[in-house]
């Protein structure tokens, strides 16, 4: 491929996963966008401690189901600025002022992991027309009082952000420099590309596998993620991965241990005033990160939340039922949908 081509491609996807919003008060709201530019739209909440980057794994899946995925940073994550004494109900007017700035007119709403109490914040604060749906997948629980279940690294965390927060943020960029130097090395640069280059390698034997058999699942569309990560070098493909993965604290762990202090004490709302109907939760029965039974008890006490359990799956390979998870938050039969992004529910 010649350089002009692979730097107007990177360009592309820079202008596309690294946008702004300049909020009322200043602020700068980080964004990305993924999937099919002009389909249904969900609002992604990434995780913790990343950023609006995690949404990548929803590209191919949300392009062939004619999604538009907007996922934004939190602050202090990503592009967005740092918002001292922020709290976690503050979180759905930024998120009302990217739908309108956007024109999204209604809108899904999607967390994932650290993402759930945002999600749940939007549901319990946003006007009910403006949201097609909400879901949370391998989401986490409270720790409101009396809660069980929360494992001792998501309570340790919270706890030693909360009173030695300062102690936290020097481990925390001492840590993260510390990975970041050794990705660079040699020894892990050859190991990433290898994986990049197996990967790539099954994924094209699989296509080429389907393609021949006339299997079912055979996409009748153009797979346009897959032919633009097909026109990246090796490199290109392991930076992108990397930048995902680091993305997170580029301003730092500031933004990390101010959100681990927030999602560790009450979240501003009561789970039993959330009233959207439903709140969706898919979670997987072996998540050692976020233990089903933490779900289990947050789901009951939400008034509408339905919880659809996937057994055997952890935190991370519940990513395995993407395709499903995304046909539940925005079944085929809503597909009707106007130029301007509303979406019939």
């Amino acid at each position: 491929m010649k350089p002009a081509a692979t730097r107007s491609l990177l360009r592309s996807i820079s202008e596309r996963d690294s946008q702004t919003l300049a909020l009322p008060d200043g602020r700068l709201l980080g964004y990305a966008e993924y999937g099919h530019s002009t389909g249904r739209p969900i609002l992604f909440l990434h995780g913790f401690p990343v950023s609006r980057l995690e949404a990548l794994a929803l590209d191919k899946i949300a392009r062939r189901r004619r999604l538009r995925v907007i996922s934004p940073d939190r602050p202090g994550f990503g592009l967005s600025t740092f918002q001292p004494r922020r709290r976690i109900a503050d979180w759905p007017a930024d998120v009302s002022a990217l739908a309108a700035h956007l024109k999204l007119g209604r809108f899904a709403i999607m967390g994932t992991s650290g993402g759930s109490p945002y999600a749940l914040a939007c549901a319990h604060a946003l006007p009910r027309e403006t949201m097609s749906a909400v879901g949370i997948m391998g989401g986490m629980g409270s720790f409101d009082p009396g809660t069980k279940h929360i494992p001792m690294g998501s309570w340790t965390l919270g706890m030693a952000s909360q009173y030695w927060p300062a102690g936290v943020r020097i481990v925390a960029d001492a840590l993260m420099g510390a990975i970041r130097w050794v990705a660079t090395t040699g020894m892990v640069t050859r190991w990433i590309d290898g994986f990049l280059e197996e990967s790539s390698r099954k994924k094209k034997e699989a296509a080429a596998a389907a393609a021949v058999e006339g299997s079912a699942t055979a996409e009748e569309e153009p797979d346009e993620a897959a032919e633009e990560e097909a026109q990246l070098s090796t490199a290109e493909r392991r930076e992108r991965l990397l930048r995902t993965l680091f993305d997170g604290f580029a301003q730092g762990a500031k933004g990390m241990v101010q959100e681990a202090q927030l999602v560790s004490q009450d979240w501003g709302f009561r789970l039993e005033d959330v009233s959207y109907d439903p709140i969706l939760l898919w979670h997987g029965t072996k998540d050692s990160n976020s233990p089903i039974g933490w779900v289990r008890s947050m789901a009951e006490r939400l008034p509408n939340g339905v919880l659809k359990e996937f057994e055997g799956d952890t935190h991370f390979t519940i990513v395995n039922h993407l395709d499903k998870i995304l046909s539940d938050l925005v079944p085929d039969e809503t597909s009707a949908k106007s130029s301007d992004g509303t979406a019939a529910q």
